[in-house]
């Protein structure tokens, strides 16, 4: 057993393991933490836990100071934009979430709607109803989040799905509410999402043993039983969901590999309907639809590698039946399409930019031109929101960038009119003042690549620092899965900001940024790409003066962690910290293993190492943890949740117990494992933010930068050092 001494780097117990593939041998030291009920592992991470709390305690009045300033800045008791919903019944209300100040999390209400332009006042509404109290729920778990949040059709009953440990396994709840009781049993052992098919009957996911959801599931709340399976999916690069039509004439089952898909529909209100596929399963080709009555919009990749749109009719199954609308672009990301009476809307991607286009429609069905909704800002995000109304006569956006907070606004689809229904309020804080974004700057700086390519790089700070290589710099990347990193508008960050802070984002290869051929540029045999991008990115802000290497602190969370362990140990001596968040580190070990989560589905992402030994290679050759060395690697910390089952505590638990090792501890090493939490860490928000208050504390000492230069108003807690 491991003795915790707080004061002392936890050394793990090694016990070695080899492991042969493809006639190589790797000999693996704590290949034992797999079993994380293992006594040794528990003690190893509190051990870890009580070292990180020794050598930070320091840090208390810089962190106090950071959670303060996000408390301050933050307008605790608020009330979300309402949404519109007429029911089947012809009722109409106002949905909306509440939030109290002092209290972790929100209450979901409604109130009655007469006009659509009559929004509801924020602080009494008439005839309100509290449908779910999730703070009252969450109350006798450390952890509650939800997966599912779905009123009925008719707007009678409630169905919710919950999470009280972190792991994704949810339990769906039925709720009439009229009385507040519960409707039957509660199902167990639930996926995220699901959809009401009639007012009597409930759509929802069941997972395999390897966490993958490969079943649709039909409960009646009539008490028909057993629940009727709808579909299973026996591929395991496949994952299910659920949904239905705008219309809810139609309930949509969707299947999707990293490089396939298929969707499925059938009648919602007919208990024996069967799901028939759309346009089958073609290897490589991607498709989703968006119904409206009996036609359907197509976004596919077929012969269009960034997507191009189409129409066909419902049971229009063959890609020669159906008409284009939009062309491919190369470069412009086509993301999806909302189709409405009175127009079509679509949201792209191009240059690292969301973007909204519309398209009316006559009267007579006819599709007009599309205008792109235009934006006055350099960098920023512009999402459409869909509408549960195929009739409507508007639609929301949200707005944001690295200077604006979030907007969300109306647009009309008849005049182009946009009325902006609520900014999210910054207050002012009681000593760095009020939030003025004048005093701010965003820009979009180009690294080169070692291959001569041109990344983005997305930058803000105080338009004051100076650029003279003085300022701290955090350097956030993630560049997997075509995931890509938006402009968006950030509290905390401010924290950085006032404190004279430059934030920047790498637009790396592997992410979506620059379209599909950017993702598929930093994946597989690719995916080194990814990791000297970054490297890129980081020499371009030392160069222009943006900060320096004893200034330079960077973050990423899980494969975004993983992004952070291969550049340490690429260039560990271009920064000062470095921040990985649930870190994917060791990727090998986990495709090997067909029983664990996700580990099948992941093959298209990052290689098959069980039956391709090139894979394999390649897979080591850049895996963090095989490849630590002792090197000069800066101040790292490591943040991991226990019951996390997308990236296992064992893998960041692994990686730190190596580096200590070959490392010798010359630089602080910090783990901090949450054990009553997931994937995204702790679910209460005041939790969350003292979390981040944390990170950012330790980001901001570690590299070095104890106020801002430039002689603005000191920060009320100086950081110490």
């Amino acid at each position: 057993m491991l003795t915790a001494v707080s004061d002392l780097p936890p050394i793990a117990p090694r016990r070695e393991e080899t492991r042969t593939v493809h006639g190589d041998a790797f000999v693996d030291p704590y290949a034992w933490m797999r079993d994380t009920e293992d006594p040794d592992l528990l003690a190893y991470l509190a051990a870890e836990n009580a070292h990180t709390a020794s050598r930070t305690g320091a840090l208390a009045p810089l962190v106090d100071a950071i959670y303060g300033d996000i408390a301050a800045r933050t307008r605790q008791t608020d009330l979300s934009v309402p949404v519109f919903v007429r029911h089947t019944d012809g009722a109409a209300f106002w949905y909306y979430a509440r939030t109290t100040e002092g209290l972790e999390y929100p209450r979901y209400c409604r109130c009655p709607a007469r006009d659509r332009d009559e929004l509801p006042l924020p602080d009494e509404p008439a005839g309100e109803q509290v449908l779910l109290d999730v703070d009252a729920a969450a109350r006798s778990f450390d952890f509650y989040t939800l997966g599912a949040f779905d009123v009925s059709p008719d707007g009678r009953r409630l169905a919710y799905s919950f999470d009280v440990s972190g792991d994704e396994r949810y339990t769906l709840r039925f709720v009439d509410l009229a009385s507040g009781a519960s409707i039957g049993p509660d199902v167990p052992d639930v996926a995220a999402g699901g959809a009401w098919a009639t007012d009597d009957a409930y759509c929802y996911l069941r997972m395999d043993q390897a966490w993958r959801p490969d079943r649709v599931f039909r409960h009646s709340l009539a008490g028909e039983s057993p629940d009727q399976l709808l579909l299973s999916e026996p591929d395991e690069r496949f994952w299910l969901s659920v949904g239905e039509s705008r219309d809810r004439r139609h309930i949509e089952i969707a299947a999707a590999s990293k490089t396939t898909s298929e969707i499925w529909t059938l009648r919602a209100d007919d208990p024996a309907a069967r799901p028939e596929s759309f346009a089958g399963r073609r290897e490589g080709v991607e498709y989703d639809i968006d119904l409206l009555g009996d036609e359907a919009y197509i976004v596919h990749n077929d012969g269009a590698p960034d997507f191009a749109l189409a129409h066909a009719r419902l049971r229009a199954s063959r890609p020669d039946q159906w008409t284009p609308v939009l062309p491919g672009v190369p470069g412009t990301r086509l993301l999806s399409v909302a189709a409405y009476e009175r127009a079509l809307v679509v949201c792209t991607r191009r240059e690292g930019l969301s973007r909204v286009l519309v398209a009316p429609r006559t009267a007579d069905g006819a599709l007009g031109t599309f205008a792109e909704i235009p934006v006055d800002e350099p960098l920023f995000n512009l999402d459409a929101d869909d509408d549960p109304d195929p009739g409507t006569d508007r639609i929301r956006l949200t707005f944001e960038s690295l200077v604006t907070p979030e907007q969300v606004l109306d647009y009309r689809l008849d005049t182009g009119e946009r009325v902006v229904l609520k900014q999210r309020p910054v207050l002012d804080h009681p000593v760095w003042g009020p939030y003025r974004p004048g005093e701010v700057v965003q820009e979009r700086l180009w690294a080169t690549a070692a291959d001569g390519m041109a990344v983005p790089i997305s930058v803000v700070r105080r338009r004051d620092v100076p650029l003279d290589g003085s300022a701290g710099c955090l350097l956030y990347g993630y560049g997997s899965y075509e995931i890509s990193l938006t402009p968006s508008f950030s509290i905390p960050r401010l924290s950085l900001l006032d404190r004279g802070y430059v934030y920047a984002i790498a637009h790396v290869r592997g992410g979506g940024e620059l379209g599909r051929t950017w993702y598929e540029a930093g994946k597989l045999d690719r995916k080194t790409a990814t990791f000297t991008d970054f490297i890129a990115c980081a020499r371009h802000l030392i160069q222009a003066g943006y900060t320096s290497r004893s200034r330079l602190a960077i973050e990423g969370g899980s494969a975004g962690g993983l992004l952070i362990g291969a550049v340490l140990n690429m260039a560990p001596e271009l920064f000062a910290a470095a921040h990985a968040a649930v870190p994917f580190v060791d990727p090998l070990t986990t495709v090997l293993d067909p029983s664990l989560p996700l580990t099948v589905t992941e093959w298209e992402e990052w290689g098959d190492p069980v039956h391709d030994e090139r894979a394999y290679q390649y897979l080591k050759s850049y895996s963090p943890y095989e490849n630590v060395r002792a090197l000069d690697y800066p101040a790292l910390l490591v943040t991991t949740s226990m019951n996390d089952t997308r990236v296992e505590v064992t893998e960041p638990a692994k990686w730190v117990a190596a580096l200590r090792h070959v490392t010798g501890s010359r630089n602080e090493i910090l783990l901090k494992t949450e054990l009553v939490a997931g994937h995204a860490g702790v679910s209460g928000r005041y939790q969350a933010w003292r979390d981040e208050a944390f990170e950012l504390a330790w980001l901001m000492d570690r590299s070095g930068v104890a106020e801002r230069p430039g002689g603005r108003t000191k920060s009320p807690q100086a950081p110490t050092r």
